[in-house]
């Protein structure tokens, strides 16, 4: 007897409705697929986030879980104002959890990323608007001064299943490094660190994508408990 193939939260019509959105990128084709769009798109990621949600519970429960855009989910509206690119919405979408920083400041992230032909587990810190303000400035540097050796540690650790890169400020440009920023001379211009995995859309359809993510948020979460919590 053959058993029936169960199927995943994520469907390949998430994908391919990405995929329209890229050759279709306009308002007008938005307009026509809305419920397309809830029901490819908006229904799966908060049935992804509701089935992660207890694990990362599980972490730490100070993570925000309210389901709220912004938060826990992006948008698919794009900001135009001041972008070269004048599309009109992100042909991707994260789903995303973090624990609010102290004083607001920004801190990591644990997230799932879908776009139209690849999906992306992973962690990810920003200093944004003000770094000196930012957990990568008041929380990772010193700790990154205090530890040299931790991220060599974590690239023995996390280095063989995950990639890692980083972004630093030259000259009032954003430049990406490949690797991982073992220097602590490099965390005074570091602007943001990403450590994530690529998974096919095939995978995410199948009914362990739930358990290997949940699998790399517990790998991964001592990156965000490193460079963004107060102890």
């Amino acid at each position: 007897m053959v058993k029936a193939k169960v199927k995943g939260v994520l469907g390949r019509e998430t994908f391919d409705f990405f995929r329209a959105l890229a050759r279709n990128n306009h308002k007008e084709w938005m307009d026509a697929n809305r419920e397309r769009y809830r029901a490819c798109i908006v229904q799966p990621m908060r049935r992804l986030f509701e089935e992660l949600t207890p694990g990362v519970l599980r972490l730490n429960p100070g993570f925000d879980v309210r389901g709220k855009t912004g938060a826990n989910f992006s948008r698919i509206n794009r900001d135009i104002r001041f972008a070269n690119d004048k599309t009109l919405y992100k042909s991707r979408m994260y789903l995303k959890f973090a624990v609010p920083g102290q004083r607001g400041r920004e801190g990591g992230e644990l997230y799932v990323g879908l776009a139209k032909d690849v999906v992306t587990v992973g962690f990810r810190v920003y200093s944004g608007a003000k770094r000196r303000e930012s957990a990568l400035a008041l929380v990772a540097e010193p700790r990154v001064a205090a530890k040299p050796n931790w991220i060599r540690q974590q690239k023995k650790r996390l280095g063989p299943k995950y990639e890692s890169y980083w972004y630093a400020n030259v000259k009032g440009e954003w430049t990406k490094h490949e690797g991982w920023p073992e220097d602590a001379a490099n965390w005074k211009r570091l602007r943001a660190w990403i450590v994530r995995k690529k998974v096919s859309c095939a995978a995410a359809t199948r009914s362990a994508f739930v358990v290997d993510a949940g699998k790399a948020f517990r790998e991964l979460y001592p990156l965000l408990e490193f460079t963004s919590l107060e102890r």
